[in-house]
């Protein structure tokens, strides 16, 4: 009998998934819960459910499931952040301070700490034909474009938006 070597492969990467699935689920329980002051309380109460999580796993998480850090504690997707790949980006107005342009291709956008990721997520699904990409730290984004005329159309919109 011949064994498939890519099922197990195929069985692994389901089965991660599925793990991954489970416990986003599971934090967005516990932030909707409010007992969650930093991501440290996060991974304690992810282990304590019987979840195996890393700071830096939580943390990806969090990005990709567009969780904002404020000083209130965290601030969770909604309907209305949902949204905001259709353009409506009201829920991330409270984090953006001010956009700068930085030569004909390259516009900086800065934001509160710990929200550039998540509003760079948003211009990414926005899919605006004026951005070639971004690249987010910790509270800047840098926003390539195609040159000074699709920098120009996307300073407009970032005004506008943001209201910087």
């Amino acid at each position: 009998m011949r064994m498939n070597m890519q099922t197990p492969r195929n069985f692994m990467h389901a089965l991660v998934d599925n793990q991954q699935a489970d416990r986003r689920e599971a934090i967005m329980r516990i932030l909707r819960s409010g007992t969650v002051r930093n991501q440290q309380d996060l991974v304690r109460l992810l282990r304590k459910e019987g979840h195996v999580v890393t700071q830096s796993s939580v943390s990806r998480d969090l990005r990709d499931l567009g969780v904002l850090k404020a000083s209130g504690g965290y601030v969770l997707p909604n309907e209305e952040n949902a949204a905001r790949a259709n353009g409506d980006f009201r829920a991330l107005v409270q984090f953006v301070r001010g956009v700068k342009p930085a030569g004909p291709c390259l516009t900086v956008l800065r934001t509160t700490i710990g929200a550039a990721q998540s509003v760079a997520v948003a211009i990414d699904r926005a899919e605006w034909p004026e951005v070639v990409g971004t690249i987010s730290g910790d509270d800047t984004i840098f926003i390539a474009t195609n040159g000074s005329p699709a920098q120009a159309k996307l300073h407009e919109r970032l005004r506008t938006l943001f209201r910087v």
